[in-house]
């Protein structure tokens, strides 16, 4: 994306987010290019998947659900529950139709970043993490930590993500989108068989 074009988004989603979400938009874009240049994935990727990754965020529930029951995604229980769940589905489907993005592995880190998915690509990942460790949080449990291990380890730093999240849903009685257990079973299996396996088939 040429620096015009991605000015030009950068307007668009200052538009359709409030300043906080903006704010957090940015610092997510920001970090998501440094983790693309420590692993080697296109920082233009990243760089745009992170702009668009809360495209829907700020929508109304009402208005995520029209736009997901309308393009016959699937919706789980889960989010039926709690629609706010939808907003990366929403995100990709508008990222494609509104922002005219075409790269498939730029949309799947959209429709992927809140619950992630087993076997995510390296730009799925990387969009998943850094919208956790991004320097506008503050509260996560572990953060310091998880922050230093997305840069060494960053199968680790999802499966440590996946844990925190998990343990706070529960002990919050939040809903719980099936998807998030199911990939934290993915990475903790993954990072159980490169533990007793070293130098095995683990990507990062």
């Amino acid at each position: 994306m040429k620096p015009s074009e991605l000015s030009k988004l950068r307007k668009e989603i200052s538009k359709v987010q409030d300043s906080k979400r903006f704010e957090h938009t940015l610092s997510v874009a920001y970090t998501a290019a440094n983790l693309a240049a420590c692993y080697g994935e296109s920082i233009d990727h990243a760089v745009v998947a992170g702009m668009l990754h809360d495209c829907a965020k700020c929508l109304p529930e009402e208005k995520l659900l029209s736009i997901c029951e309308t393009q016959h995604m699937e919706i789980s229980q889960e989010e039926y529950m709690k629609p706010s769940l939808l907003h990366a589905k929403a995100g990709c489907y508008l990222a494609e139709k509104k922002y005219h993005i075409v790269n498939r592995n730029i949309l799947n880190a959209i429709h992927n970043h809140t619950t992630g998915r087993p076997d995510m690509s390296l730009l799925e990942k990387i969009i998943f993490v850094a919208d956790y460790i991004e320097p506008g949080r503050r509260q996560a449990p572990r953060l310091e930590q998880v922050r230093r291990t997305a840069f060494a380890d960053l199968d680790q730093a999802v499966l440590m993500i996946l844990e925190d999240t998990l343990k706070y849903l529960r002990d919050s009685g939040s809903v719980i989108e099936q998807t998030t257990q199911k990939t934290y079973q993915y990475y903790k299996d993954m990072q159980n068989s490169k533990q007793h396996f070293p130098g095995g088939h683990g990507e990062t």
